[in-house]
């Protein structure tokens, strides 16, 4: 069944299937203008060609339309990928880094295009990721965040980009936790809220923030539960209300 846009080839032509070296497949069923196509313009139908036709990628890798060497990397054999690596195109070279072996990815630490430092955040050795810790783009560093060793997060901790530091929050060492208190945004702190220690929850507890001290709420100890049980907020004076029931219960388990 065609999906997607017309058939027509990466320059706009009309597809003929009579002129293709592979209309052999077609009978087969291995190809099919509309729905997998390696001539086609579209992505997802040269994707479906090479799914059913791995064999045939390393004959692509040179091809002039880029999306068609992008696929064909993606199933090729993998001594075929290096000279990838020097590809025009950005979609091209991100896949030859998440395909070849991790030492490979630190040739791209400096490429100009941010979808390949993203593949080389991706694939570098967690020993290696403070090579990209600063780079530019927050989604790199997001993806620095996400697989960096706990013990690298601290220097990540002042991250420009909140969703970085809300990464961060969510893994780093509960030590450093006192040090989001004061983070600029709500989501950041909160994620701080939700993990430090109990005994250290009346950082949080002032907070401006809603949100903030819900999470503080939901977890704190009598003191705090108290406190926050005459909250100026009728949400927040609930959840403490629940919680401090809940500690009742347990006192009397």
């Amino acid at each position: 069944m065609p999906e997607g846009p017309l058939p027509v080839d990466w320059q706009g032509a009309a597809i003929d299937c009579g002129a293709c070296p592979h209309a052999d497949r077609l009978a087969q069923g291995l190809c099919g203008p509309g729905w997998a196509c390696v001539n086609d313009r579209y992505a997802r139908r040269i994707e479906r060609f090479f799914l059913l036709g791995p064999d045939l990628a390393d004959q692509f890798l040179t091809h002039p339309y880029f999306e068609a060497r992008a696929q064909a990397a993606r199933a090729a054999t993998l001594f075929r990928l290096p000279p990838l690596l020097d590809d025009p195109d950005p979609a091209v070279r991100a896949v030859a880094i998440l395909r070849l072996p991790a030492k490979q990815a630190l040739r791209l630490i400096h490429d100009p295009d941010r979808a390949v430092r993203i593949a080389v955040a991706h694939r570098l050795p967690p020993t290696d990721l403070h090579l990209v810790m600063r780079d530019a783009d927050p989604a790199v560093r997001l993806v620095v965040a996400r697989r960096a060793e706990p013990g690298a997060l601290p220097m990540l901790a002042r991250d420009p980009d909140p969703e970085v530091r809300a990464c961060v929050a969510r893994r780093i060492p509960d030590r450093w936790l006192d040090a989001f208190a004061t983070d600029a945004d709500p989501l950041v702190r909160r994620q701080a809220a939700e993990r430090i220690d109990p005994a250290r929850l009346g950082l949080f507890v002032a907070d401006p923030d809603i949100r903030v001290r819900h999470a503080v709420a939901e977890r704190a100890g009598r003191a705090i539960a108290t406190r926050l049980a005459a909250d100026e907020d009728p949400l927040i004076r609930e959840t403490a209300a629940v919680r401090l029931a809940q500690l009742c219960e347990d006192k009397d388990a």
